[in-house]
């Protein structure tokens, strides 16, 4: 010991005890110091980035008609609620026979876009004559979708899949935890609320919409959503598929009429 500390110790003291009260509460060698009073939550979970989405997109609107299947999806990424990123498309052609829309974590989007590409890519290689089915595709999303799910590390999507198969209009949606159905007009996010009694409705009055007027009834449902939604955006994507074909239309941006919003009053 030094000398000079040695002087300064009073006779008797324990050194070995005197070097413990000093390193009381303090790491294990490598770990980080536990200050008093903070939360050691994050040493003893791990990180969960997905379950804390920051871009996100909204609603994704879907209907049958006659001969084909219609997405629609706005093109807003919101930075938490911040209309951040103007230009995002939540809309995909898979292949001739299939579209996909998607809302919720963009990230997610983008790594479920990439890998249904590869798959897309690896049917092409094959050469074999069978390319992926929208039935196939909303089967295949309930599988990852529940086991992401189940490694408590879910895609923080919705994914609604349109198409043809066997000359019939096909539309699925699956959410986050893989649940899944079918359906003639689908809604997801706050569009379930809001747009959907709007397709239902009108699927009711005429099953047999033609496309002109199915793509009609979603620019409505679209702008409704952009007048009561504060996540969506009035710039908007279609994905169409009928029997000759799918296409990624837009973008399209809907006349909208705000005169009426100085007589809404008692939400200050």
């Amino acid at each position: 010991m030094d000398a000079r500390l040695k002087n300064k110790v009073r006779p008797g003291t324990n050194m070995a005890a005197m070097s413990m009260e000093f390193w009381r509460n303090g790491p294990a060698p490598g770990a980080l110091y536990s200050f008093p009073g903070a939360s050691t939550s994050s040493q003893k979970c791990p990180a969960k980035h997905t379950q804390s989405p920051i871009t996100t997109g909204t609603s994704v609107l879907g209907m049958k008609f006659d001969g084909g299947v219609v997405l629609a999806a706005d093109m807003l990424g919101s930075y938490g609620s911040m209309a951040r990123f103007r230009n995002c498309s939540r809309v995909m052609k898979v292949n001739d026979t299939t579209v996909l829309g998607a809302g919720g974590d963009y990230a997610d989007f983008q790594f479920l876009r990439d890998t249904v590409e590869q798959k897309v890519n690896d049917d092409n290689c094959m050469n074999d004559g069978f390319q992926m089915t929208p039935k196939a595709l909303h089967s295949w999303l309930t599988r990852v979708m529940y086991n992401r799910r189940s490694k408590f590390d879910p895609l923080w999507n919705t994914v609604v899949v349109g198409g043809i198969q066997n000359g019939d209009p096909f539309l699925g949606i699956v959410d986050k935890i893989g649940t899944a159905y079918e359906s003639p007009t689908i809604a997801s996010g706050y569009g379930a609320y809001i747009a959907l009694p709007l397709l239902r409705e009108a699927y009711e009055k005429n099953p047999k919409m033609t496309r002109e007027e199915t793509v009609g009834l979603m620019e409505r449902c679209l702008k409704v959503l952009f007048y009561r939604d504060a996540r969506s955006f009035n710039k908007y994507q279609l994905a169409v598929c009928t029997a000759e074909g799918s296409s990624v239309e837009g973008p399209f941006s809907s006349q909208t009429n705000w005169d009426i919003a100085t007589l809404v009053k008692g939400y200050e």
